[in-house]
């Protein structure tokens, strides 16, 4: 199955061009594998006066596990919970800049391991297959207080 940018758009918070990933190629319980192109648009709102640097690579690794998650959730019948990324850690630059990356990137995701709040995925970016940046994430999903 295979999503567009709009489908995307509707399963993570994150809208216009914030949202960064153009296509979802594949998922399944374990990961998915998303494709993006906006590491090459002039206006990229991650994109500061030295360019798009790799470490806005996390920023696209954590929409991948967000749109994973909604995913997951929509297959079960329920809605996800929303969260935030709570760190990332192990992370390997194997280059400093994205926006010097002609055509697509590929965004991987994989789960690792998660519980009712919080959630473990390990992720990698790659250029023509080519590593760009990978380590771990760690999201805290926003659970209602009690009253």
């Amino acid at each position: 199955m295979t999503l567009g940018h709009d489908d995307i758009a509707a399963l993570i918070p994150h809208s216009g061009r914030m949202c960064l990933l153009e296509s979802v190629l594949g998922w399944d319980d374990a990961g998915i594998r998303c494709l993006a192109r906006s590491h090459t648009d002039p206006d990229n709102p991650l994109r500061s006066r030295s360019g798009l640097l790799a470490t806005a690579g996390i920023e696209y690794a954590a929409q991948a596990a967000a749109v994973h998650g909604g995913l997951r959730a929509r297959a079960s019948g329920r809605s996800a919970a929303p969260g935030f990324l709570a760190s990332a850690r192990g992370v390997r630059l194997h280059r400093l800049r994205l926006d010097d990356l002609p055509g697509e990137l590929s965004v991987q995701a994989e789960h690792l391991a998660g519980t009712a709040e919080q959630l473990l995925y390990t992720f990698e970016l790659r250029h023509d297959g080519q590593p760009v940046l990978d380590g771990r994430l760690a999201v805290v999903l926003n659970m209602a207080l009690p009253a």
